[in-house]
């Protein structure tokens, strides 16, 4: 089989389904599913996510190289579909996933073991049908390492602080550790079973909680789906105003994270100097929208408030006093060698990998995978706005920071272009039904893709709805970095990650 036919020309042997918006779906049967999954072997195209329904299974799919999109479907009268995870690790996770919640079995996986469940559903899940019996979810078999002198280790589920939970389990030799093998899914919040039937902008408010830290992301994700599905298009400056709102959430992510990281190597003033940064950033937040982290002010159509009067002069204040205030805070990391000793060489991801999981955000630019999505597909107002997406080789923890710090100083431009290039208008346009349909769509988290899929039915309710998260192809990785490591550096390593529980557990 050829390696570099290209994904349209692939797809285009399917049956295209009418009434996907913005990209295309294209029905698969079983022969041309499993081609499929034979030609990502060879081939460059990603996996951005993989989802179900009752008797059908879903991914959308990228070519790395031209950037084109599609959603492949593949329907499963019989309950069965070719894994693609024997081609792409990346969507084992995914498909075991699928399996517990839509009882559809992933042929040829070899790591059949359940993900979400639990054990505590019982014979019949609301959405399908996950176990055959309650019993046999209850014992989960974690792999093992073998070898003179190794011990295991297990951490969590349950945490100090106020993190959330999961497993991890250690095998050491002494303070190195060997492997490590998360278990996820406490926090399944059953988002597809919440939303299906809901109207539109209820459904809003519960995706837009999927991920507290990335609600801007998720709310703007969930619109822009709808509004495909729909055929909406949202006023010029609600388009500018959902870039602001975006752009104000990255910063005060990022900041967090870079004074954590240094935390976790017990540095805690960088944590103190930025935590208060992060504050000047949410009370400039709460000023302009309302909400310090700016949940629920996206909604299909546009966005719900206006920027008032004095709302430049405030968010200009804000970005005056991050970028002194980070100037300083970056000084000190970079004059600590204790520090730098601590970040440098701790963690290392390879490039091979980041690519292979397609790995976004900070954890795939700091191993030299440049995606993103605000260029590729791209949104608007991003085609009229200039920044620069950092890219570093190094794949260490300490990159990972320094790809934060360089997203920070990128956004804070990207909000004093947006305050210049804003024009005065409406915010908002009415949700006028315009028959049923279909819509997915990628926006630019500050961790990375986050993608929601939509069927919306002539009522104005959802039908379907998958949300995926960045952290389901991160979570992985962090478990390669890990290797060869300490134990102590743990935390700092997972730090850097700062992948989503909640997110990925959706």
């Amino acid at each position: 089989m050829m390696g570099n036919i290209t994904l349209m020309e692939f797809l285009s042997a399917g049956r295209e389904v009418a009434g996907h918006k913005p990209w295309p779906r294209f029905q698969l049967d079983a022969r041309t599913w499993r081609k499929l999954a034979e030609q990502m072997t060879v081939s460059n195209w990603e996996i951005m996510a993989e989802w179900g329904e009752p008797a059908e299974v879903h991914v959308l799919l990228r070519g790395e190289d031209s950037g084109a999109i599609a959603v492949a479907s593949h329907p499963c009268p019989d309950g069965k579909f070719f894994a693609l995870g024997q081609a792409r690790p990346s969507a084992i996770r995914l498909e075991r996933a699928i399996r517990d919640l839509w009882g559809l079995v992933p042929e040829g996986l070899e790591d059949q073991r359940p993900w979400l469940d639990h054990g505590r559903w019982g014979v019949k899940h609301p959405l399908g049908k996950p176990r055959e019996t309650e019993a046999k979810a209850t014992t989960y078999r974690f792999h093992t390492a073998e070898g003179d002198g190794l011990h295991q280790i297990p951490v969590g589920p349950v945490h100090a602080g106020v993190i959330e939970p999961g497993h991890f389990r250690f095998h050491c030799q002494g303070e190195t550790v060997v492997r490590l093998e998360q278990r996820l899914g406490y926090v399944h919040k059953g988002i597809a079973g919440l939303t299906a039937g809901k109207p539109i902008m209820d459904a809003g408010r519960i995706v837009a909680r999927v991920s507290g830290d990335a609600t801007v992301a998720y709310s703007l994700a969930f619109a822009r789906a709808v509004e495909a599905a729909l055929g909406l298009e949202p006023p010029p400056r609600a388009v500018w105003l959902r870039a602001l709102m975006a752009e104000c959430e990255r910063i005060a992510n990022h900041l967090f994270d870079i004074g954590a990281i240094c935390n976790d190597a017990a540095f805690s003033i960088m944590l103190s100097h930025l935590g208060a940064l992060r504050e000047t950033v949410l009370r400039a937040n709460a000023a302009c929208f309302g909400h310090r982290l700016l949940m629920d002010q996206i909604i299909p159509g546009g966005v719900v408030r206006d920027l008032p009067d004095d709302g430049p002069a405030i968010l200009h204040h804000a970005l005056h006093a991050v970028k002194k205030g980070f100037h300083r805070a970056m000084q000190l990391y970079d004059e600590t060698p204790s520090l730098l000793d601590r970040t440098t060489g701790t963690g290392f991801l390879s490039g091979a990998l980041a690519h292979r999981f397609a790995a976004g955000g900070f954890v795939g630019r700091a191993s030299s995978r440049g995606q993103d999505a605000r260029r590729n597909p791209g949104y608007p107002p991003y085609e009229d706005l200039t920044f620069t997406v950092p890219v570093m080789n190094d794949g260490d923890v300490h990159a990972r920071l320094m790809i934060r710090a360089e997203e920070i100083k990128a956004s804070v431009s990207l909000i004093e272009q947006i305050l210049a290039a804003m024009q005065p208008g409406p915010i908002a346009a009415p949700v006028a039904l315009r028959g049923a349909g279909e819509g997915v769509a990628v926006v630019e988290s500050f961790r990375g893709d986050v993608v929601v899929w939509v069927r919306v039915s002539e009522a104005g309710k959802i039908v379907r709805l998958h949300a995926h998260d960045p952290s389901w192809f991160q979570w992985p990785l962090l478990e390669a970095a890990i290797e060869g490591n300490i134990v102590a550096d743990f935390p700092l390593c997972n730090k850097s990650f700062n992948c989503s529980y909640s997110g990925q557990d959706s």
